[in-house]
């Protein structure tokens, strides 16, 4: 009886065993972002059109894993943002 279970825990774990966390993925891809390319608009408090693509309906700014902006880029915009809020502009 002890055999059985040994046996059958030995058999889940071998299925799992050739899978692995740190493999890389080899079709994972990096978009590029949307405001570093070229004549890409110019993150300003002012030019609001550009502002409301990155705000949720909500009013919240949306993050860079969603909108693929860079980090220097995302807090430029989130300062950005904030005055044109302070501002009511938004």
């Amino acid at each position: 009886m002890k055999n059985k279970r040994n046996n059958s825990k030995k058999a889940k774990t071998s299925s799992f065993s050739k899978l692995s966390i740190f493999q890389p993925n080899k079709y994972k891809f990096k978009k590029s972002c949307p405001l570093s390319i070229k004549n890409a608009p110019k993150v300003d408090y002012k030019n609001i059109k550009l502002l409301k693509r990155f705000v949720s309906e909500n009013g919240k700014i949306l993050p860079s894993r969603i909108t693929n902006v860079s980090q220097k880029k995302q807090r430029e915009l989130s300062l950005s943002i904030k005055r044109a809020r302070n501002l009511a502009l938004i």
